[in-house]
């Protein structure tokens, strides 16, 4: 297995493209994405768990109730949720997009991101879909990166080569997300596709397992969004015997697919609104995976570790509390930390407690961009990851004055 370049355009088959079509009022940003399967997909998706959810998840959610799907549309600057004619917009933006690429409305994911409660007009896509249909290209996987984010600072891609069953297949990604982001579905959208063979029922096995340990493990703020979508598309143009059931090729398709979401995780955990620090939380020796992830979950939550961190401020107490309130199964007396960056690592609690260590040392290791909270738990053999950011002055201020 390789990382290659190519983002969603890398599998065999597939294009996309970006352009402004004027949803955002800003005429230098890219506000509408298409990514295209020359061959109808294999398809399957995930949804967020607010009970609020935007219009185009539920036309997404019925588009694909038969396993397939040849294209997405998505548009940023106006998440249409909470609108009365959210639905029909959905639908039009499908109808659109399918008289434009000659498929069927059904064989569409639709996706919106940006403000909430807001209308959303249509006339922006009767120009702006056959414009992107336009520019689809191999080369399109950076623009519609572009024009899927909203607050993200940048562009978030990846593409992984492996094999399986003796032939080459690709699957990359795109995806955005920088505020109201939490476990549970973080606040995001990801589109992912491939050109490995593989049915339906199995796409959707593995995303499902999947994301228990990827994209649930993240958070920014503590907010779950209403947008939230994971999908992948599977159009079998590599030539693999199809994966009917678990197995090698199973397993294999899970490595590339693993690779490909763990890394667009921390993108958006590292892109955190006003973020300066992407954190990882590892947790070790707990009784059972249960225990780890909350613990995990818990540390990466806390606010004021996270302030903590964004100060370069070694206060392992704060991590210490995080666990003490997360609910797990802990034994608090065999409690150990350190925290690891490029500069280094360094031990601040063992058994509960803390021990000597050098301040200087450890700021040192807190100011570096990608910093590593390890935590062992003396219980068991279990473990687990989360990642998220720092909480800095500028989350207050970008979302002060979001909408306005």
């Amino acid at each position: 297995m390789k990382i290659i370049s190519g983002g969603v355009c890398a599998a065999k088959g597939f294009t996309a493209g970006g352009v402004h079509c004027g949803v955002r009022h800003n005429r230098t940003k890219k506000d509408l994405a298409m990514i295209y399967s020359e061959v109808k997909a294999s398809a399957a998706a995930v949804y967020t768990t607010n009970l609020v959810k935007g219009a185009p998840l539920t036309v997404t959610k019925n588009n694909i109730a038969d396993g397939y799907a040849q294209a997405v549309i998505c548009n940023s600057g106006n998440a249409n949720t909470c609108n009365a004619d959210g639905i029909e917009i959905a639908e039009k933006m499908c109808a659109i997009a399918a008289d434009t690429l000659n498929i069927s409305a059904t064989d569409i994911v639709v996706a919106s991101t940006g403000v909430i409660g807001q209308p959303l007009s249509i006339v922006p896509f009767e120009s702006g879909i056959p414009a992107v249909k336009e520019v689809l290209s191999k080369d399109g996987s950076d623009a519609a990166a572009e024009g899927i984010m909203t607050t993200d600072t940048v562009k978030k891609e990846i593409a992984v080569e492996f094999t399986v069953g003796g032939k080459t297949c690709h699957i990359g990604g795109i995806a955005k997300g920088s505020g109201m982001i939490h476990p549970n579905m973080a606040t995001m959208l990801v589109f992912i596709t491939t050109d490995a063979c593989i049915s339906p029922a199995m796409l959707k096995k593995a995303l499902s397992s999947d994301i228990a340990d990827t994209f649930n493990m993240v958070s920014v703020d503590g907010d779950t969004s209403t947008n939230d979508m994971v999908t992948v598309l599977a159009n079998g143009m590599a030539g693999n015997s199809e994966i009917t059931a678990e197995g090698e090729d199973f397993n294999e398709f899970m490595k590339a697919l693993n690779t490909v979401t763990v890394y667009l995780c921390r993108c958006i955990a590292g892109d955190g609104e006003g973020a300066t620090k992407l954190l990882e939380c590892n947790v070790s020796g707990a009784k059972d995976v249960a225990n780890a992830k909350t613990v995990a979950k818990s540390v990466i939550c806390s606010s004021l570790l996270k302030a903590a961190m964004f100060g370069a401020d070694a206060n392992w107490g704060r991590v210490l509390c995080a666990i003490g309130y997360s609910g797990a199964d802990v034994d608090v007396n065999r409690v150990g930390v350190t925290f690891k960056s490029n500069k280094g690592e360094i031990t601040v609690c063992v058994n509960g407690a803390g021990v000597d260590f050098s301040e200087e040392k450890a700021k040192e290791i807190l100011l570096e961009k990608e910093i590593d909270i390890n935590i062992t738990l003396g219980d068991g053999n279990a473990s687990a990851t989360a990642w998220g950011c720092d909480l800095t002055y500028d989350y207050v201020k970008i979302n002060g004055d979001y909408r306005t």
